[in-house]
């Protein structure tokens, strides 16, 4: 049977969803963007602030179920800017580690609470 996961330590949104989700050792996780996690407000206007809390709030999500970063395999960026690319690329290359995860990166007309960039990843349970 699958696992949900809903995190205590991330935005309580009331929408019906769960952050987190494990099927036979793979890790499914929900879009996550770069809000607070006390108000659930967008933490700046800034892509590099809002991909370095996006990315906080994934690894959070990560260590409850006992993973790393290190464990994702897969992401889907979600830019409602193209022209953001090179800045969460020079924030994602940071955070994460060589070999790097496959990754998507989609342009979207829009996202929740107007972020500019959102992630949503595969990773590897062992």
């Amino acid at each position: 049977m699958p696992r949900h996961h809903f995190s205590p330590q991330l935005h309580q949104s009331t929408a019906p969803f769960s952050h987190y989700i494990e099927h036979v050792n793979v890790g499914y996780t929900a879009g996550i963007i770069g809000q607070r996690r006390d108000t659930g407000e967008l933490v700046s206007d800034d892509v590099s602030q809002q991909c370095d809390t996006m990315l906080t709030n994934l690894q959070i999500l990560l260590e409850e179920q006992g993973l790393t970063l290190s464990n994702v395999l897969r992401t889907t960026v979600y830019l409602t800017d193209y022209q953001d690319f090179e800045a969460i690329n020079g924030v994602y290359a940071r955070r994460l580690q060589e070999p790097y995860p496959v990754r998507t990166t989609i342009q979207v007309a829009a996202l929740p609470l107007g972020a500019k960039v959102q992630i949503d990843s595969v990773v590897a349970v062992p």
